[in-house]
């Protein structure tokens, strides 16, 4: 496995505890952004193991200053869109156009992207978080149009509010306790409810479903 990530220090934690658990993970700065770079992280994957079988692409620039400065469309400032669509949505496409060629080497294989709650649900902010969710979802579905028929598989995941540890560490906000009352869970999200779908959508258990974007927000959007 070949974990990328922007901030490489985090990248090589994760693939140090896949290490520790017995698989065998290396860790490659990637920004998804840039096509270049893009195509670094997958040479290395096919370095390490001689082509790929899966993907899963997860990537968003959720720091406070974008995600907060993400406002409505009149008051937006449009170079914190351009960014937002560049990371959330141009960089999940920049991975799928490299990915596809690959697996089709390999005689197929599958994709996983992760898109968000926000892309079904209406909110009276983060339209640019929205609609470069709501445009993984139909990246989701040509890929499967377009390729399904050779062997590749293409979905997504739509998390609700995922505790993570970064979350965590802000204690129990305002935006939690509203999140919770509007799902008919007795709790939020955690990592391993994203990682569990992720898996099965990878493997061969996943393997007549595509297409799709999944749902994993404890039944708050109900579709």
């Amino acid at each position: 496995m070949v974990v990328g990530d922007l901030n490489e220090a985090a990248a090589s934690d994760v693939a140090g505890r896949i290490t520790s658990a017995g698989g065998l993970a290396t860790a490659v700065r990637v920004d998804v952004s840039d096509e270049e770079s893009v195509a670094r992280l997958f040479d290395a994957a096919v370095e390490a193991h001689g082509g790929i079988d899966a993907v899963h692409v997860n990537a968003a620039d959720l720091s406070p200053s974008v995600i907060g400065g993400d406002s409505d469309a009149v008051a937006v400032d449009l170079g914190l869109f351009d960014h937002t669509l560049a990371v959330d949505l141009r960089g999940h496409f920049l991975c799928t156009r490299r990915a596809i060629p690959l697996l089709l080497a390999r005689g197929g294989g599958a994709i996983v992207h992760t898109s968000s709650a926000a892309a079904f649900m209406g909110e009276p902010a983060r339209p640019s978080y929205a609609m470069a969710k709501a445009g993984i979802n139909a990246l989701v579905r040509h890929v499967a149009s377009r390729w399904g028929k050779e062997g590749i598989r293409a979905n997504g995941v739509a998390p609700g509010l995922v505790i993570t540890p970064t979350v965590a560490a802000m204690g129990v906000t305002d935006v939690q306790r509203a999140a919770l009352r509007r799902t008919p869970s007795p709790r939020l999200g955690r990592p391993e409810d994203i990682a569990a779908m992720v898996a099965f959508l990878l493997s061969e258990d996943g393997a007549w479903v595509n297409g799709q974007v999944v749902s994993v927000d404890g039944g708050s959007s109900k579709r």
